[in-house]
């Protein structure tokens, strides 16, 4: 990349970040409610998206060869029973996360 297509780029991510940032502020104003299906869409969607990055994540997990999913199943007991006891999210899923690496770096049941 030259340095102009450099520069326009990183200006294309500044104003993108920019937009998405300021353009809630600009649309729902302080002086009016937010609309209910916004506040619904506030209540449902974390719930949703965490829901569909575990399937994706545990998608082309084989239950019938290597290690059985145990690993990945280990890892997602220690998130949810950490989450449930701290309920410090990034603790729990920084503690899954290092559960599974050390487990699929050391278990193998080939």
């Amino acid at each position: 990349m030259t340095i102009t297509e450099q520069i326009i780029t990183i200006a294309k991510c500044v104003l993108g970040t920019m937009l998405t940032r300021f353009l809630p502020f600009a649309v729902f104003r302080s002086s009016r409610s937010t609309p209910r299906y916004i506040q619904y869409l506030g209540k449902v969607l974390p719930g949703a998206v965490f829901a569909m990055l575990v399937i994706y994540c545990l998608r082309n997990v084989s239950l019938l060869q290597g290690s059985h999913g145990l690993p990945e199943l280990l890892a997602i007991a220690v998130t949810v029973a950490l989450h449930l006891w701290k309920r410090q999210m990034l603790l729990s899923i920084a503690s899954g996360t290092i559960c599974y690496m050390l487990l699929i770096q050391s278990v193998v049941l080939t």
